[in-house]
């Protein structure tokens, strides 16, 4: 049927009994998909006696089969020498299913001249005489003759179900007498419609988000003493939601092709006492890869207002899963999959969905965004974070959401809202600089404490308890030297594509070469002969304030560059290259200090021992400052480029 059917008027007893008719039907049809997940789960656990396996009991009471020696079927399956399956009751499953089918075929035998039912009937007929089940054996090539909904492989049972059950929905809405906010229902006791307002109120809430997709059609009606509700979510038939209502307990029959989603949808309700069971798969040609899935949930409200509220949230969160999939494979080529998913899920819990980016452009809104904001080589299929730090590359992602949601709903033009978002990525890039520049800034700091604690020793060379200063700042030379390690690590995972950020970080693992250096000449005082009376250490101090001194200095020059990040003020340029220059003078300064101490202790070491430690000491601070000379060229060279560029 594609048209509302035109319901015979009060000319029959079978008219009069239509709505009952349709109830029982939809009632059949669950049952019906259960003695198929109960064939094919059987089938599955004879074949794999050692896999864990379900016995389908939730499914078997969400489809009201009052039988529960059924439950017991799937463990007691086997697959018998000769090939066929022995599956208990198997008979008795078959005869219920085909029961079950022709309940869903009676309600078109009341519909104008009963030509659906008609063909129902004929096609029941012939596909019931493959139904062949002898003893409880059953073939595998009959179960899959049954439950296959490959339209290329030919025609089915299950094929028949699933279009019984379009029939029965379009009836379904036909029949419907009343709308209660937006669903068709029929059948309702007044109790019954204040269930379906809950529910529609979160249906209504959240549609918007939407925009112009189709879908989230609710239809509603009392059928074998509980509330059913039932939602269009999607266009495939293997996508459906009904919701059963009974007292204070709601039961959630969900399936879906995609097993991420059906998790994903799961997930939604973490606050809620929701139990799920039986998240089962079943092969099939016709869905997605070749699967489709089946859970059932429960939630037991305390009280009345607490089952309406459940019922309000539980409507508010289907929106969220149209097209999850399609935004889920355009976002894997951004942010990659666990980070996709997590931005998905925080999308649903903020009320702000997918939808807005999708129709926004999706991935080519961030691609075209890149090509503006980023001041790098960027190509199209790198991950966003390659180009912003992980947490960074989230938080802009929210950014985009949220702006394209709203954006959307407000009215404004798609490209207005393509330009919010390549603000919103320049403000990122230049974030992730400056923060860059902290790090710079923080290691500069760690540099010059090093040196500090290195002059300061030597100056307590001459002192009783010299070795004891020694050790002590060696061990903080050791942890100052671990923390600029951090930051360097940090640095090379903030940026790797935005080439100024990309120089910041270089610049950070230059800088560590300095700190190194300095670490080394603290760890090899400590190994002076105990003998030394310090007094020879004093060669070495005139070399180390020097490059105390230029740590100073550099510690000026990120100073400056973080305070002055404009490339045309005069006066920063000029500071931070005057930093530079007092950098290098100082450098050679530390060559001509580092060659007078060598001739020194040449000439008054007490022992091989003692002249080797001072003169490797000397050594390792001459080329702390050489290290911190070529980070400071790199700062100069750099500066005068972006001044260029300007």
């Amino acid at each position: 049927m594609t048209e509302k059917l035109k319901i015979v008027g009060a000319l029959g007893e079978d008219a009069l009994l239509l709505p009952a008719l349709v109830n029982d039907a939809l009632t059949a049809n669950d049952r019906a998909k259960y003695y198929f997940s109960l064939l094919q789960t059987a089938r599955l656990r004879a074949e794999n006696l050692e896999r864990p396996f379900s016995t389908l009991r939730e499914e078997r009471i969400a489809s009201s089969v009052d039988q529960p020696s059924l439950d017991q079927v799937v463990a007691a399956a086997r697959r018998s020498p000769d090939g066929p399956y022995l599956i208990p009751q198997a008979e008795q499953i078959v005869h219920r299913l085909l029961a079950a089918i022709r309940e869903m075929i009676a309600p078109l035998a009341a519909v104008a001249d009963g030509e659906h039912a008609a063909a129902f009937d004929e096609r029941l007929v012939r596909l019931s005489a493959a139904a062949v089940v002898e003893d409880d054996q059953i073939d595998a090539a009959c179960i899959d003759a049954m439950t296959r909904a490959d339209r290329q492989r030919g025609d089915s049972l299950h094929l028949l179900v699933m279009d019984l059950h379009k029939e029965l929905n379009v009836l379904q809405a036909a029949l419907a007498t009343e709308s209660v906010d937006g669903a068709m229902t029929y059948g309702l006791a007044d109790e019954d419609r204040e269930l379906v307002a809950a529910f529609m109120q979160g249906v209504r809430r959240t549609a918007p988000l939407k925009f112009e997709h189709p879908g989230l059609g609710t239809t509603a009606a009392r059928s074998g003493g509980v509330v059913v509700i039932q939602n269009d979510i999607g266009t495939t038939d293997a996508h459906v939601l009904v919701i059963r209502v009974d007292n204070l307990t709601v039961t959630t029959l969900y399936s879906d092709v995609h097993l991420q989603r059906l998790n994903f949808f799961a997930s939604l309700f973490a606050r809620w006492k929701v139990r799920w069971d039986d998240i089962l798969s079943r092969r099939d040609g016709a869905m997605d890869d070749g699967l489709y899935h089946l859970a059932v949930a429960r939630h037991e409200a305390g009280d009345r207002d607490g089952l309406l509220d459940f019922l309000a949230f539980l409507g508010s969160r289907l929106v969220f899963l149209i097209d999850w999939n399609k935004a889920r494979k355009r976002l894997r080529s951004l942010l990659g999959k666990s980070d996709a998913a997590d931005l998905l899920k925080w999308a649903a819990d903020e009320d702000v969905g997918h939808m807005g980016f999708l129709k926004c452009g999706g991935d080519e809104l961030i691609y075209r965004g890149l090509a503006l904001a980023a001041r790098g080589d960027y190509r199209p299929g790198l991950f966003l974070h390659d180009v912003l730090p992980r947490h960074l590359a989230r938080e802009f992602m929210q950014f985009v959401f949220r702006a394209a949601s709203l954006g959307l709903r407000e009215g404004k033009q798609i490209l207005l809202i393509e330009d919010e978002v390549v603000v919103e990525l320049s403000r990122f890039f230049r974030g992730a600089e400056e923060r860059l520049l902290d790090m710079a800034a923080e290691h500069a700091a760690l540099t010059w404490e090093v040196a500090a604690g290195l002059r300061d020793s030597l100056l307590r060379a001459r002192l009783s308890d010299w070795q004891r200063h020694f050790g002590h700042n060696a061990e903080r030379a050791k942890a100052w030297e671990s923390q600029a390690d951090d930051l360097v690590q940090a640095a090379r995972l903030a940026m790797r594509r935005s080439e100024p950020a990309a120089f910041l970080a270089q610049l950070i693992e230059a800088a560590d070469e300095v700190v190194d250096c300095l670490e080394d000449a603290a760890f090899r005082l400590t190994t002076l002969p105990a003998e030394s009376n310090g007094e020879l250490c004093r060669q070495l101090e005139t070399l180390a304030r020097l490059v105390l001194a230029a740590a100073q200095e550099y510690v000026k020059v990120v100073a400056t560059a973080r305070s002055g990040r404009d490339a045309s003020s005069r006066e920063d340029m000029q500071d931070l290259l005057a930093g530079v220059h007092r950098i290098i003078a100082l450098e050679h300064e530390c060559d001509d200090a580092e060659r007078a101490a060598e001739a020194a202790l040449l000439a008054r070491a007490g022992s091989f021992r003692e002249l080797y430690v001072l003169a490797e000491t000397g050594k390792d601070l001459e080329q702390a400052a050489d290290e911190l000379m070529c980070v400071a060229l790199k700062f100069r060279d750099h500066a005068l480029s972006e001044v260029a560029a300007h």
